[in-house]
């Protein structure tokens, strides 16, 4: 696949073995060049076309971050999760807004838009390198200020693609990473540059 995005000529950074979906998010938004960088799920479980009602949210509302949301409007989801993957979800939705503050109905959809500027201020102070990290820089967002709006947008869930009974415990156990790294202050300065070198394809 690397070698394919190559010869059309993307820029393909490569990550010094497996170090997680957080790490390697953080890795592409600290070197994204253009003014908006988009995070989307390999899978497109939410279309590409959807990426319109990001950039109209964002502009009508002057936010910094617009992300996908399947919470909103339940309508817009064509092939349904499993059961009990959905009630984990809401589970998930319940706890992160009872130990964080935050009040959205969707942190975990895989399609967020932001701003490159104010990327760069939050993902330099993201530290989960876990499945967490959605909620973090959510987090990160609200306290320095910048505005982020939730958006519905269609959303199919993709045979195959699931998260691991250990690694979503290990989200929920960084729900409280994240209000700890709040309250003691860890995300005031950035922890990563922009500048760290990079591998390139």
């Amino acid at each position: 696949t690397r070698h394919i995005a190559g010869e059309a000529g993307a820029r393909v950074l490569i990550n010094p073995g497996n170090r997680g979906k957080g790490y390697s998010v953080r890795h592409g938004m600290l070197a994204a060049c253009c003014d908006w960088a988009l995070l989307t799920d390999a899978d497109l479980s939410a279309p590409i076309e959807e990426l319109d009602k990001l950039w109209a949210a964002a502009e009508y509302h002057s936010a910094a971050v617009a992300f996908g949301s399947r919470a909103l409007d339940r309508s817009l989801i064509g092939v349904h999760q499993p059961a009990f993957r959905d009630f984990s979800g809401r589970f998930f939705n319940f706890v992160m807004r009872n130990v964080t503050g935050l009040t959205y109905r969707d942190t975990q959809c895989g399609f967020k838009l932001f701003e490159t500027q104010a990327a760069r201020e939050i993902f330099s102070r993201q530290r989960l390198d876990g499945f967490g990290f959605d909620v973090e820089v959510l987090y990160i967002a609200q306290r320095l200020g910048y505005k982020s709006v939730e958006v519905a947008v269609r959303w199919n869930d993709v045979a195959g693609t699931k998260v691991s009974f250990w690694r979503g415990l290990g989200a929920f156990l960084d729900l409280f990473r994240v209000r700890w790294n709040g309250v003691t202050r860890r995300y005031n300065s950035p922890s990563f540059s922009e500048t760290e070198p990079l591998r390139l394809a």
